[in-house]
């Protein structure tokens, strides 16, 4: 089983960027399509990117399309989520997760949860 751990999140000002970082155990990583969620006090886990085993591929969910990108990297077992012109409305804990398939985009899809990185953005 492939364990993640995220860093990255903090506190910053609307129209900064942050870049996060999910680190995966094991020598499976490439074999997996990533995702990343979030999760907002009082909301439920909302879906924000995928990408293929290959980066090849990449999905978004519309409210961050132009602004975050998901890439990874093999070699380093790592997936990254690079966030630009942050927004108050993106403050949430950042969780990523292994699923079977890029087209992935609801939660029960997901495995192997992340312990989460907390991005916090002032207006």
């Amino acid at each position: 089983q492939v364990q993640l751990v995220e860093s990255g999140g903090g506190l910053v000002q609307a129209g900064d960027s942050l870049r996060l970082s999910c680190a995966a155990s094991g020598d499976t990583f490439s074999s997996y399509p990533m995702g990343w969620f979030r999760q907002a006090p009082g909301k439920e886990r909302e879906f924000v990117a995928v990408i293929s085993r290959d980066g090849a591929s990449t999905l978004y969910t519309d409210s961050v399309k132009g602004r975050f990108t998901i890439s990874r990297d093999n070699a380093k077992n790592t997936v990254y989520l690079q966030m630009n012109s942050l927004k108050p409305e993106d403050t949430a804990a950042y969780y990523c997760a292994v699923t079977l398939k890029y087209t992935a985009i609801q939660g029960r899809e997901y495995d192997s949860w992340g312990q989460g990185t907390q991005v916090t953005v002032s207006s």
